[in-house]
């Protein structure tokens, strides 16, 4: 139970990633995330369908994530919608393009075919115990993932564009097109969505349309617990860590929900139920951790 933790948590913790990017460092709050997710899976899923390598596949479902976010942060920019509105309108249309991209099916098993998934775990058998075959793999690549995002923040553009994050008019009086920068970056943060997508699809044997349902939610919470149970930093190499290790941690609570939740008479259907409440128990803790400080601050000054 805890490989299976650690590996379901590490394949949604690049997901987490891409959410952090557009809630916390852009401010941008974007639920094309819903749509972006099987989005990914599908285009996986018929890349591999169609004998197409494993690493170009992800490739792939990588640039439709991206191409996804694009059409969002356009929509936003040169509409003048809401990012919110935006979001909603793009991961509406998603709806229909996924069902179009897996054959007008909601649903397309993979599990008789060779995934990438299956690859490495013939490669690495003897080599790594075969309990933790798939484990090591996850924790390379969503180390991969976070040290290539920790490296893009700290160029000009990535510096640029957190900035933009925190206030948006300094940018502006720079001379820099934020416009540019919310393309840029809401199409990263869901080609990382989609490129979890697709290794989930991977994982679970199966790439369905209604994967997507509610993954905003479970990403908000992952980065939420991060910040709030790892440690408080403003360095992007922390915050990234702490997106991953929120992300291990909430699905963690899934599946004990999901194992010992007939104690309590839990049904499946409860989850999003417990997504939910944990949400509000969090925000309710950030609150009353900020009234804490003011009130220090405040006997301090006295």
């Amino acid at each position: 139970m805890i490989e299976g933790i650690f590996v379901e948590g590490l394949i949604y913790g690049i997901m987490v990633l891409g959410v952090f990017i557009s809630f916390r460092i852009l401010d941008f709050p974007d639920l094309t995330v819903d749509g972006s997710f099987p989005l990914g899976a599908a285009l996986m899923v018929q890349c591999l369908l169609m004998g197409m390598n494993g690493w170009l596949a992800l490739l792939v479902a990588f640039t439709g994530g991206v191409v996804a976010g694009m059409i969002t942060a356009v929509i936003h920019n040169h509409l003048k919608v809401p990012n919110l509105l935006a979001g909603i309108l793009t991961m509406t249309m998603l709806y229909s393009v996924n069902i179009r991209i897996l054959g007008n099916r909601a649903n397309v098993p993979i599990l008789k075919h060779e995934t990438l998934l299956t690859q490495v775990t013939d490669k690495l058998t003897g080599i790594v115990p075969d309990d933790y075959i798939l484990l090591v793999f996850f924790l390379v690549v969503a180390l991969a993932v976070k040290v290539l995002l920790d490296l893009f923040f700290r160029t000009d553009l990535g510096l640029t564009m957190g900035a933009m994050g925190n206030n948006e008019q300094m940018v502006i009086s720079q001379g820099v097109d934020p416009r540019t920068l919310k393309t840029v970056g809401v199409g990263l943060s869901n080609g990382l969505v989609a490129l979890s997508g697709a290794f989930a699809a991977q994982y679970l044997g199966f790439a369905d349309v209604g994967l997507g349902q509610g993954i905003i939610v479970s990403g908000l919470a992952s980065v939420m617990i991060g910040e709030f149970l790892v440690m408080k930093s403003n360095r992007i190499g922390v915050l990234t860590f702490c997106a991953l290790a929120g992300s291990i941690l909430f699905y963690a609570v899934m599946y004990l929900g999901r194992y010992y939740g007939y104690v309590i008479h839990m049904t499946p259907s409860d989850l999003n139920l417990i997504k939910g409440i944990l949400i509000i128990c969090l925000l309710i803790l950030t609150q009353f951790t900020k009234l804490k400080k003011i009130g220090i601050k405040a006997v301090a000054a006295k």
